[in-house]
């Protein structure tokens, strides 16, 4: 008889489920708010870093609205089989890939041919970032921008035209991205703002190689998010059915 191998499971990752389970199952409704992290961390027995990582987990999947300074809430419309994160990983990472080429590509010719205009805007949308740290949807705009900026520096045109037909792919995808990012990394907004300033200071200092490796490491990490996330939904799935 051949076993399959079940991965232990972190303190984060069980939270996460049984959190997930209570809204499911309808203990939290859609648009409730959720306990505080102080009353969760009680309840569950657990530190407040696990009860953070298990939320900013459950924001990633698309369950909960995470609001700075008001709480968590459950989002008005639950992920269904049609719309939840891990059913649409694959089209996620089709987009991420076609990202990572696309945008290698306009970091490295940016880095040749960028102008002191193109600088002075990347470092105007770097300032705008910093300055809305706290708010995410000015931040996934601002992203949004600085990628845009980039393909212009490259003076490529065909390179403009492919970033501003995948406008709408782009901001979705940047979206899913960020909260994988900060999910992946349990890291602050200040962290991924050090890397957009990485990938400044390679354009800006002309370094070729050194853009497209930056670039190329930003838009991959969300990758090995994805599959983070879905072998935990994956592990959570045998487990229930070793239960059974």
């Amino acid at each position: 008889m051949v076993f399959q191998q079940i991965r232990p499971q972190k303190g984060s990752e069980i939270v996460l489920q049984h959190i997930k389970a209570q809204i499911e199952e309808g203990t939290y409704a859609p648009g409730s708010k959720l306990p505080t992290v102080v009353d969760l961390a009680a309840s569950f027995q657990v530190g407040r870093s696990t009860i953070r990582e298990a939320l900013s987990g459950l924001k990633a999947m698309g369950w909960v609205d995470i609001r700075h300074g008001g709480g968590t809430y459950v989002v008005t419309q639950l992920p269904t089989e049609s719309n939840g994160l891990f059913d649409q990983s694959e089209s996620l990472q089709e987009v991420q890939e076609v990202r990572r080429f696309i945008e290698a590509g306009c970091a490295t010719l940016a880095a040749s041919r960028r102008t002191d205009h193109n600088l002075n805007v990347l470092r105007e949308i770097l300032f705008e970032m910093e300055g809305s740290l706290e708010n995410e949807e000015e931040s996934e705009r601002a992203d949004i921008r600085f990628h845009m900026e980039i393909a212009k520096a490259s003076q490529n045109a065909l390179f403009i035209g492919m970033m501003e037909s995948l406008t709408e792919r782009l901001q979705l995808s940047m979206k899913s991205s960020r909260r994988l990012w900060f999910f992946a990394e349990r890291a602050s907004a200040e962290k991924l703002l050090q890397e957009h300033r990485d990938i400044v200071e390679a354009i800006a200092a002309q370094d070729e190689q050194l853009a497209a490796e930056k670039m190329s490491q930003h838009i991959a990490k969300v990758d090995q998010v994805i599959q983070k996330l879905a072998n935990t939904s994956t592990d959570a799935s045998r487990q229930a059915s070793f239960n059974n």
